[in-house]
């Protein structure tokens, strides 16, 4: 990691919710689910069916709100360490056993701020909200797996006669 441009990192931390609107469960594992999201998990859709932030990001609201709150706050299922969350639509992260394909930023609703006060306005830029995305293979998902980009496939380019 030289340029701030991490290819592979780790899991640090996982969340489910047991209930829309309920609490965030911690866990040591997650499965993801091809094509639905995280097993079990209440808040589950067409796209977005995981939620992931960065832990260098999430550490950067410290110099915001002047304290860092403990990012299940966010409600998010994956917390990252080492690797860059660009937006990236279209790529595909793999966690663990899973991949991931990228859909769009998670913008930070009002929810934030009932679970402290300026969290949203301190996640509003630079992805701070973190990414969600469609499982396209679905796996376990453990604290302390790999995490990293796949590859896109180089372009193809017609061979001449």
């Amino acid at each position: 990691m030289t340029d701030g441009l991490a290819s592979s990192g780790r899991v640090e931390a996982l969340w489910t919710k047991r209930a829309h609107r309920g609490p965030m469960d911690d866990a040591r594992e997650l499965t993801l689910v091809e094509g639905k999201g995280v097993l079990g998990s209440a808040d589950r859709s067409r796209t977005r069916q995981v939620t992931i932030i960065s832990d260098e990001r999430w550490a950067r609201v410290e110099a915001t709100l002047g304290w860092l709150p403990d990012p299940s706050v966010r409600r998010a299922n994956v917390l990252v360490r080492g690797v860059t969350l660009a937006l990236r639509r279209g790529d595909v992260l793999c966690l663990g056993e899973a991949r991931v394909r990228i859909k769009g930023e998670t913008r930070p609703c009002e929810r934030m701020d009932e679970a402290a006060a300026g969290l949203r306005l301190a996640l509003g830029a630079d992805l701070g909200g973190g990414l969600y995305g469609e499982v396209l293979t679905g796996g376990v998902v453990r604290v302390g797996d790999p995490v990293r980009w796949e590859a896109p496939e180089p372009p193809t380019v017609p061979l001449k006669d």
